[in-house]
């Protein structure tokens, strides 16, 4: 099979969309990011990628902390949203209709409407070039009772 060589880029599909929150003193946001995963299971830790320029990158980096919001399939509509506009200038939680949720460990609220929430606490920043990768400790994850079948068992799918 005959190969062409491209210019170094990033290739990895399909990516993820989740729903970011952060909050920094009386203001929060929502950011829509796609280069998010899993870095390591003990203790558990993530990383996200956030530009600099972005409200996002500022309320995380004061803060030291966030939330990965895993959003339903139905909630593509708000998630393309709050990745098209700024904190800056809208309240993304109004806009979307989304209502805000204490978090169980952290000041950052949850999307109360999103089934699965990972509380995040940054551990170490990275300058990458265009992007910053915040690394976080994930230190709890709060899952909608609906995601669980009879027995307990979280059913992801739901």
């Amino acid at each position: 099979m005959l190969k062409k060589t491209l210019p170094a880029s990033t290739v990895l599909y399909p990516l993820p969309a989740v729903l970011v929150t952060c909050k920094h003193l009386e203001r929060d946001n929502i950011i829509t990011l796609s280069w998010v995963g899993t870095v390591c299971s003990a203790p558990p830790t993530v990383a996200i990628s956030v530009r600099p320029t972005h409200y996002s990158h500022h309320l995380i980096v004061d803060s030291g902390e966030f939330v990965i919001n895993v959003p339903k399939a139905s909630q593509l509509k708000e998630a393309d949203y709050c990745g098209m506009v700024s904190g800056r200038e809208v309240d993304k939680f109004k806009e979307c209709c989304f209502n805000r949720m204490k978090a169980s460990k952290i000041k950052t609220p949850l999307i109360a409407e999103c089934p699965v929430h990972l509380e995040c606490v940054v551990k170490e920043t990275l300058h990458l070039g265009s992007h910053d990768m915040f690394i976080g400790e994930v230190i709890a994850i709060d899952v909608s009772e609906d995601c669980f079948n009879e027995s307990g068992r979280l059913q992801i799918e739901k």
